[in-house]
């Protein structure tokens, strides 16, 4: 009878994939899309039509990350206390009118400005998610469930690449904004229908799955509380005092220097180097993240079965800082074999994303998780801010695609 028990609670384990992970993976692409697709309306135009140097387009795109570090702790502290449902629903519309906006700007301070709020509503998103998957998802699942979401930020700039060049050619930068920022309004309100917080919430969730997941997970929190030191200071504080969260934080913050000028940077950096069309700019453009994907969802699944994250992390981060120094070496006079070793790096700089995010709740308590997620998020933004704004600057200070690559 028992075993009868467990394998029926087996079989319904996939409701929580098919209901839930497809909501998160569109919610995080959506972010992804609207956060990302200033790096093509620059190369596609925008950047002439404003008169933009390269440190003023790094600058417009940076200011994006300031607002993302001020509102990371806010935002999931609301979460996680109160509801993460509704913090990603008015996040969601929030960003899809701030994303549609920037197709009817021309004044750089407005641009600036418009792109620090987007920032702002985008920033406990991640976090917030991540806080929403640690409920729903035990520790053996958790890799695979935190790649699913973050596939959201390869498979979108891959698609973004490739689609939004040719957009720009059929309409104008202005166009593709407006036409890429309208699905988030949409999109909110089938967020808001379809998940629930908790999995005790959800009506749609077969009894024996949802006591099944309730106690795995309230043991893995009993085991974790005998190892970890319960804190009576607030989360916050605990986190700040955490010496693993310190260490994640200064690791993220460097990884989103080399992640977000990749991101930015690679169709203005195709573009100049291979002389070819934004629509063949934007092809060239998506082949990182369409081999990023792979490594991304072998590399979660190989972290699940052996329960070892920080294998599956760090050596992937060193080989993206190898190839992206090799990118250098090459330089602009040898294209094709920089383009090549930058494709290398970003298949490294993604493929460590589900152990890494799968490991700060495994090694924080509950009530200080969420903030923990945040902070290092918040450090990620300050990298991403460095390596969106730096590249900018070097491209513009030396004239070369070397020094930034």
């Amino acid at each position: 009878m028992e075993s009868a028990s467990v394998a029926e609670a087996t079989a319904l384990g996939r409701q929580r994939w098919l209901r839930l992970i497809p909501i998160v993976f569109v919610t995080y692409s959506l972010a992804y899309l609207d956060r990302s697709n200033f790096s093509i309306a620059t190369a596609g135009g925008m950047a002439e039509d404003l008169h933009l140097t390269s440190s003023a387009s790094g600058l417009i795109a940076a200011s994006f990350f300031a607002g993302y570090f001020l509102l990371q702790v806010p935002g999931v502290l609301y979460a996680d206390r109160r509801s993460v449902r509704d913090l990603i629903f008015w996040s969601v519309l929030a960003w899809g009118v701030l994303a549609t906006l920037q197709g009817l700007l021309s004044s750089v301070t407005a641009l600036i400005v418009v792109r620090f709020l987007l920032g702002a509503v985008e920033a406990a998103v991640l976090p917030a998610l991540v806080v929403l998957l640690a409920r729903w998802f035990t520790k053996a699942e958790r890799g695979r469930a935190n790649a699913f979401l973050i596939l959201g930020n390869p498979v979108t700039v891959m698609w973004l690449s490739a689609v939004s060049g040719y957009l720009i050619e059929a309409t104008s930068w202005r166009g593709m904004f407006i036409i890429e920022g309208l699905p988030a309004l949409v999109w909110a309100f089938v967020f808001r229908a379809q998940v629930r917080d908790r999995p005790a919430d959800a009506r749609w969730l077969a009894p024996a799955e949802r006591d099944a997941v309730d106690s795995a997970i309230t043991a893995e929190q009993a085991e974790l509380a005998r190892v970890v030191e319960p804190g009576e200071r607030h989360p916050l504080v605990d986190a700040l005092r955490s010496p693993t969260v310190l260490v994640l934080a200064a690791q993220y913050l460097l990884w989103s220097i080399g992640v977000y000028g990749f991101v930015f940077w690679l169709p203005s950096i195709v573009k100049a180097g291979s002389s070819t069309g934004i629509g063949a700019t934007g092809l060239l453009s998506a082949i990182p993240y369409f081999f990023a994907v792979i490594a991304m969802l072998l590399n979660s699944r190989a972290s699940d079965r052996t329960n070892r994250r920080r294998r599956y992390a760090w050596p992937w981060l060193l080989a993206g800082a190898i190839t992206f120094y090799g990118s250098y070496l090459a330089g602009h006079n040898a294209f094709w074999l920089s383009f090549t070793l930058l494709v290398l790096a970003g298949i490294a700089m993604y493929a460590p994303y589900g152990p890494f995010f799968a490991m700060i709740p495994e090694l924080m308590p509950r009530r200080t998780a969420g903030v923990a997620v945040a902070l290092v998020n918040a450090a990620g933004a300050l990298g991403g801010f460095l390596g969106t704004y730096l590249v900018g600057w070097l491209r513009n200070a030396t004239g070369s695609d070397a020094a930034p690559s």
